[in-house]
C-alpha cells in the first residue's frame, strides 16, 4: 500500500526552490509551443522547398497529432516511474532533437518522421509538469502553479511568429528549426542546475510497489478518471476550433486580411493567459477560505462553463471588435476550466499514478481534437461557420455535467465511508 507524505503548508511556503522550478515549467511550456508552431508558420516555404502538396502537408500534421495523442498513454506512466525531474528532461531533450532534425530533412517522408517524433516528446510536458506541481506545491497553491506554467503555452504562441519569422528571413527556414530546437538544451542546463534536491512531497511504500498491471487497473477502474476523460473530450474541441478555425472564419466570412488577423490575434492569446492565472488564483483563494479543494475547483469550473457559451453570439456576426471580445471570453473561460480540471486530477490521484491518470485524460483531449477537426472541416464545406459557434457553445455545459460526476460520490461510496 502506498501513502503520500505531505509537509505542512508552512513547510511549502518556506521553500523558494518550488518557484524556480515552476518558472522552468513555464519556460518548458513556452518552448513546447514555439517548437510545435515552427512548421505551421513556415509551412508555405517548406512545402515549396520540399515540393509538397497540401495533402502531403496535412498528412504531416496528422502524423504529429496521432503521435501526440498516443504518446499520452505511455508518457504518463513513464513520468510516474522516473519522476518529474528525469522524465521532463528526457521529454524536452527528445522533442528538441526532433525539432532540430526537421531542419535537415530533404523530403516529405523525413519531415513526417521528424514531426511524428516531435509529437511523441511534446506530450510529456503535460504529464511531467502537473506531477511536479503535485510534488512541490500544497493544494491551495496547486491551481495557481498549473495556471502559471499553462500560461507559457500562450506566451509561446505569441512570440513564435516574430521569432521564427526573423530567423527564417535572416538565416533560412532550416536554421529556424535548428535554433528553436537548440533552445531546449539551454533549458536542460538550467533544469539540472536548479533542480538539485528531492521535492517535499514524497511517496512512501509500506508494502511492495504495485505492478504495472495493478497501476493500470487502478487508473482504468477509477470512474473519476473516465469522467474527466469525457469532460476534456467534449470541451477541448472548443479550444481547437478557436485556435485553428477562428482565424479562417475571420478571413472567409468577415473579409479580414491576413496581416490584420495576425495583428489582432494577441487579443485572444492575452485573454487565454489571463484565464490561466485567474483560474488558478480563484480556486486557491477559495481553498484558503476553507473550501475543500474539489469543491473549489468545481465551483470555478462551473462559472467558466456557464460563461463560455456567450461565444454563440458570434453566429450573429456582430462588429469585429465585439467578435474578438467574445472569442477572448471563450479563450479566457477555457483556460480557467483547463487549469482547474488539471488541478482536480492532481488533487484526486496519489503520487505513484497521478501522471498515468493524467496521460489517459489528456489522450481524451487529443482524440476529441482529432475527431472534431475532421467534423468541423466537413461542416464548413457543406454549411457555414454560424452553426459551429452554436454547437461549440453547448459543449461546456455538457462537459460540466460529466466533470461533476468526478467529485460527487456514488451512493455506495458514501455508505462505504460511514
Amino acid at each position: 500500500m502506498e501513502t503520500e507524505t505531505q509537509p505542512s503548508d508552512k513547510a511549502h511556503g518556506g521553500d523558494r526552490l518550488r518557484w524556480w522550478i515552476l518558472g522552468l515549467l513555464f519556460f518548458s511550456t513556452v518552448l513546447n509551443y514555439v517548437d510545435r508552431q515552427t512548421l505551421s508558420l513556415l509551412a508555405t516555404t517548406v512545402q515549396a522547398d520540399l515540393k509538397m502538396s497540401d495533402m502531403d502537408y496535412a498528412g504531416v500534421v496528422q502524423g504529429f497529432l496521432i503521435a501526440y495523442t498516443l504518446a499520452y498513454l505511455v508518457v504518463g506512466r513513464l513520468t510516474d516511474r522516473l519522476g518529474s525531474k528525469i522524465s521532463l528532461a528526457l521529454f524536452v531533450g527528445w522533442w528538441s532533437i526532433a525539432n532540430m532534425a526537421t531542419g535537415f530533412v530533404t523530403n516529405m517522408s523525413q519531415l513526417w518522421a521528424a514531426r511524428f517524433a516531435l509529437g511523441l516528446g511534446e506530450a510529456g510536458n503535460y504529464t511531467a509538469a502537473p506531477k511536479a506541481v503535485s510534488e512541490w506545491f500544497a493544494p491551495k497553491e496547486r491551481a495557481i502553479g498549473v495556471g502559471i506554467y499553462t500560461a507559457g503555452a500562450m506566451v509561446g504562441a505569441t512570440i513564435s511568429p516574430p521569432l521564427i519569422g526573423w530567423l527564417a528571413l535572416t538565416h533560412g527556414w532550416r536554421a529556424a528549426f535548428v535554433v528553436t530546437g537548440a533552445l531546449g538544451f539551454l533549458w536542460l542546463a538550467a533544469w539540472f542546475a536548479i533542480y538539485r534536491r528531492s521535492p517535499p512531497v514524497q511517496t512512501e511504500a509500506s508494502e511492495a510497489a504495485p505492478s504495472e498491471l495493478q497501476v493500470w487497473k487502478l487508473v482504468v477502474s477509477d470512474r473519476r478518471v473516465w469522467a474527466l476523460v469525457g469532460a476534456r473530450f467534449l470541451t477541448d474541441p472548443v479550444w481547437y476550433f478557436y485556435l485553428f478555425w477562428f482565424p479562417k472564419y475571420l478571413s472567409d466570412d468577415r473579409g479580414m486580411g491576413l496581416l490584420l488577423i495576425a495583428q489582432l490575434a494577441w487579443i485572444v492569446y492575452l485573454a487565454a493567459d489571463a484565464g490561466s492565472l485567474t483560474g488558478g488564483f480563484a480556486s486557491g483563494r477559495l481553498i484558503k477560505r476553507g473550501w475543500a479543494p474539489d469543491r473549489a475547483r468545481m465551483a470555478v469550473m462551473a462559472a467558466a462553463a456557464l460563461i463560455a457559451p456567450v461565444g454563440a453570439f458570434i453566429s450573429l456576426s456582430p462588429a469585429i471588435g465585439i467578435t474578438l471580445g467574445l472569442a477572448g471570453v471563450v479563450a479566457f473561460c477555457h483556460l480557467v476550466w483547463q487549469v482547474n480540471l488539471t488541478s482536480l486530477v492532481v488533487d484526486q490521484q496519489p503520487q505513484p499514478r497521478v501522471a498515468t491518470a493524467f496521460g489517459l485524460i489528456a489522450a481524451g483531449s487529443g482524440l476529441g481534437g482529432m475527431l472534431s477537426t475532421g467534423l468541423v472541416g466537413r461542416l464548413v464545406s457543406v454549411a457555414d461557420y454560424h452553426i459551429l459557434f452554436l454547437v461549440m457553445a453547448c459543449l461546456y455545459p455538457l462537459g460540466l455535467v460529466l466533470a461533476a460526476t468526478a467529485v460527487i460520490p456514488r451512493r455506495r461510496d458514501a455508505v462505504a465511508h460511514v
